[in-house]
């Protein structure tokens, strides 16, 4: 019986003899990650999906090309270890993010409206550049939410907010998305509150969806 990591290592390579954007390639692609998803890191942060989804979207930009980060060495570890090693650095973002923004949101409100010559903070994650070529997957969970055929999406919204709905959440925070910061300033809603209902009401429609497609 072939090992574990010695068969996701022959798939990974069977995969990236594959073009980029080819349905054998996308089939492996997925395969792979259904072997993988249940050996992953897991914890019960609020955040957890948000940093797994990113890390499924990393895993098809940088196995084969290294579009967006550092292509995938076999020599270095298994695919498990890699993945796990990059979901953990985005689990710390997310922890780090969110005590930053509890902690500065209004600060920097007030600084803003007394001197408007300070400059508000940068995130410098949030001006990481876009990947040249989205992958298959990505295209494939856009297209669903700006479709929205059966309007699912456009009719679950927060109370008194119809413009703050399932199908503009999911679109601003598909990679590279919109900060929890920026979108409770656009919206004029508190972050908790933003991040709650995506949590509760949108996530659970997305993954669904991807996991109905086979893309999960």
């Amino acid at each position: 019986m072939v090992p574990f990591d010695e068969q996701l290592r022959r798939l990974v390579t069977e995969a990236c003899g594959h073009k980029p954007g080819s349905p054998q390639r996308q089939k492996l692609l997925t395969q792979i990650i259904r072997l993988t998803a249940s050996r992953l890191w897991r914890e019960t942060t609020p955040y957890y999906q948000d940093a797994l989804q990113q890390t499924w979207l990393y895993f098809c930009r940088n196995v084969c090309e290294g579009l967006t980060g550092q292509i995938y060495d076999p020599n270095y570890g298994s695919v498990i270890t890699w993945l796990n090693a990059y979901l953990r650095r985005r689990l710390q973002d997310f922890y780090l993010n969110q005590n930053r923004e509890q902690a500065t949101t209004v600060p920097q409100r007030i600084r803003q409206s007394t001197s408007s010559g300070i400059s508000e903070a940068i995130d410098p994650i949030d001006n990481l550049p876009a990947s040249p070529q989205a992958p298959p997957i990505l295209e494939d969970l856009e297209m669903w939410a700006q479709t929205d055929s059966n309007g699912e999406l456009r009719g679950i919204y927060i109370k008194g907010r119809p413009d703050v709905n399932c199908q503009v959440l999911i679109l601003k925070r598909l990679p590279p998305e919109v900060s929890w910061r920026e979108l409770s300033e656009e919206f004029g809603l508190s972050i908790p509150t933003l991040s709650s209902f995506y949590q509760r009401q949108c996530l659970p429609r997305l993954r669904k969806f991807a996991e109905l497609e086979g893309l999960l």
